[in-house]
């Protein structure tokens, strides 16, 4: 199958490799002109035979939209979009309008895999009409794990159904890696444990707590026990509070997502005026010892 991509970063690129390895046609465009098949997106649509597939991979928002636009003026009825990027749902609808004047039909398809998707493949999360999902097929089952398709790939509903599927994932992604780094905090703290990288890699089987990202703490502790070469600073793409965000909406308690997300906030801060209000108050009402900024 032929296949336009637009996006070749880091996830992108590994896709159009892992694709044409199943024998697809793969035609590339990225602003990077040193990883990128033509020049523009325009030459890209040139050299797709009707009725075409175009796949999104580049950042979400405004990036994203302005690709779709673009689209919108090259492509022709019949033709059909995927947006794999991390878009907020919400944008599928507004995506899939613009689309639709000019007779364009449009997936939208949560990605999972990042770095290792070449070699692992990766999980899809798809929304849109059966007969768009079924048509674009033979691309997802070349992108998925092998194994069972159900084990990797969902039809999860309407258009704007792969991203909030994409989105509920990484809130819990979310919640998982801060019970794991919270874990390893605890460990390196105590005075009883003294083999923490140790401990943690003899989690990797038989435990109730084993996982893949389990596996990546163990290689990222073998590479630096101590992770004394990192900051303990962490940034949030956007799907965490877009959870946090539908929770509210739905009043699903998600207490373990809100607390990772707020976690992250917090690490962004080197003296925390709220922990400074909070020093400051049990000084004033106990009288207990505060340290100085100078200290």
């Amino acid at each position: 199958m032929q296949l336009g991509l637009v996006g070749l970063g880091r996830m992108g690129f590994n896709m159009r490799e892992r694709l044409r390895a199943a024998g697809h046609d793969v035609v590339g465009y990225d602003r990077n002109q040193d990883v990128s098949d033509v020049a523009s997106i325009a030459e890209m649509v040139e050299k797709l035979n009707a009725p075409r597939i175009v796949w999104i991979m580049v950042p979400h928002g405004e990036p994203t939209k302005q690709t779709v636009r673009e689209l919108a003026g090259l492509l022709s009825a019949g033709d059909l979009v995927i947006e794999g990027g991390n878009s907020k749902y919400t944008d599928d609808q507004e995506n899939a309008a613009l689309l639709a004047e000019n007779g364009i039909k449009y997936v939208d398809v949560g990605v999972s895999g990042g770095v290792w998707g070449a070699k692992n493949g990766y999980g899809l999360m798809a929304g849109g009409d059966a007969e768009d999902v079924e048509r674009a097929m033979p691309i997802f089952d070349a992108l998925r794990p092998e194994g069972p398709r159900e084990e990797g790939f969902v039809h999860a509903g309407p258009v704007g159904a792969g991203h909030y599927a994409k989105m509920v994932h990484n809130g819990i992604e979310y919640g998982l890696m801060q019970a794991y780094a919270e874990g390893f905090e605890l460990l390196a703290a105590s005075d009883v444990v003294t083999d923490v990288p140790g401990t943690i890699k003899a989690w990797s089987r038989g435990t109730v707590v084993r996982s893949w990202l389990l596996d990546l703490l163990v290689r990222a502790l073998e590479e630096d026990p101590e992770l004394e070469q990192l900051r303990g600073y962490v940034n949030d793409s956007g799907e965490g509070r877009w959870t946090v965000e539908e929770a509210i909406n739905n009043a699903v308690p998600a207490p373990v997502i809100t607390a990772a997300l707020f976690a992250r906030f917090a690490s962004r801060q080197e003296d925390s005026p709220a922990m400074k209000a909070v020093a400051a108050l049990r000084n004033q009402f106990g009288g207990h010892a505060v340290q100085k900024s100078e200290d």
